[in-house]
């Protein structure tokens, strides 16, 4: 159990009789009839894969095998993450497998055969697979935190702890228990992306940065199907009025439209593909079971309404000449018993920097290159300089890691 106690939900807090009523029947008929479909697909996933494992189980075992070996990469998961993501739990009470859990995802900067990169992307995601609901809490990189006696940027833990110390620092700020772990890195995300045909997503605003990237430069505004390129440069691009938030609000954006596409696909041929290229690019403790498993527990889940997605309560300051982003714990920690709870917890947002009042649009070209520097400017040295400090202190025990 976390820090925080918990009632869970015991639906949506709508009456049955608004729920079912004359009005909503065309539309309730409709759902049940998706999730038939859905469970119908999974149903034949399965068949499919006995039938493989029936006539060739040696083979199909091996192949099992190895694709677990190579998402338990032993360079990431490590003996010091297996510790820290059992040393979370504050009793011997067992979980209950159904029970809402959570787990750390990161995205690094890492490319293969690569030990030393940094932790770009820091997302807590409770999933609850009873309700169907995913909650993605982004944490900005850059957050001040006090790790081992020094003062540093959250991602300045993975510099020196690894992906238990990112586990350890996440789970005390957060007050939560972390059960699983999955990293990856931008350059997989790509290849994911292709794996998957690309992901439809509906960017938001004008994206253009000819300085930080040099293969795709510039997205326009609508709903459109990016590559594994373009997906980069959407999650990674953060040349706008208020940096990092939006970046984090893209990231968000984008899983959420990759799970809806990941849920839908019916195709075993592009599942076994997927999970191929997610072996290569995603280091994980889960094992290929519980990957299957949760999968097919999440099937029928309406991505536009059963995802929350918030970020943690902050604002960047300049701390000592080193551009920090300084989060208010006191908020955060209100906001984790709603979450805990499986609650909605994106109000907490509301008026707070960076804060977008659909979490989808940002509205007019105000982050093209040109305007991205002019329309505020403090915003955008912020980002500027902490680039710069992170880049000047990396190698001082005393101040912030290169970011």
């Amino acid at each position: 159990m976390s820090k925080h106690m918990k009632t869970e939900e015991n639906g949506s807090g709508v009456d049955a009789p608004d729920e079912y009523s004359r009005d909503n029947v065309e539309r309730y008929s409709s759902k049940r009839k998706k999730h038939a479909t859905r469970r119908n697909v999974v149903r034949g996933i399965v068949i499919a894969l006995v039938a493989v494992l029936v006539g060739g189980g040696t083979a199909f075992a091996l192949w099992i095998s190895n694709v677990q070996t190579r998402m338990n990469n032993s360079q990431v998961i490590t003996p010091e993450l297996q510790q820290s993501l059992a040393s979370s739990t504050e009793d011997d009470t067992p979980a209950t497998p159904n029970d809402p859990y959570y787990v750390l995802l990161l995205g690094t900067d890492g490319r293969p055969g690569e030990t030393d990169y940094r932790a770009d992307t820091i997302i807590l995601a409770r999933i609850d697979p009873p309700n169907k609901r995913v909650t993605l809490l982004s944490i900005p990189r850059d957050t001040m935190v006090e790790w081992k006696g020094t003062t540093m940027k959250i991602n300045g833990v993975h510099t020196y702890d690894g992906a238990a110390g990112m586990v350890q620092i996440v789970s005390e700020k957060c007050g939560v228990q972390i059960s699983h772990y999955a990293e990856i890195a931008f350059d997989g995300l790509s290849t994911l992306t292709d794996a998957m045909g690309g992901v439809t997503v509906d960017v938001d605003q004008h994206i253009k940065d000819t300085e930080n990237f040099d293969d795709v430069t510039e997205l326009q505004p609508g709903v459109q199907t990016l590559n594994g390129a373009q997906a980069l440069f959407y999650c990674r691009c953060r040349h706008f009025p208020d940096g990092d938030y939006t970046r984090m609000r893209h990231q968000r954006t984008f899983i959420k439209a990759m799970l809806n596409q990941l849920l839908a696909t019916d195709d075993p041929t592009k599942i076994v593909n997927l999970v191929n290229a997610t072996a290569d690019v995603i280091s994980t403790d889960l094992s290929v079971t519980d990957i299957v498993t949760l999968a097919s527990e999440m099937v029928g889940m309406d991505t536009e309404s059963d995802i929350y997605t918030a970020y943690v309560p902050s604002e960047p300051k300049d701390v000592n000449g080193v551009a920090y982003v300084v989060a208010d714990w006191d908020a955060l920690d209100e906001m984790m018993k709603v979450i805990d709870a499986g609650e909605d917890p994106s109000s907490f947002d509301v008026d707070q920097y960076g804060y977008n009042a659909d979490d989808s649009s940002a509205g007019s070209d105000a982050t093209t290159s040109d305007s991205s520097t002019t329309t505020d400017t403090t915003a955008s040295s912020t980002v500027a300089t902490s680039q710069q400090s992170a880049e000047s202190t990396v190698s001082s025990s005393t101040s912030a890691p290169k970011n």
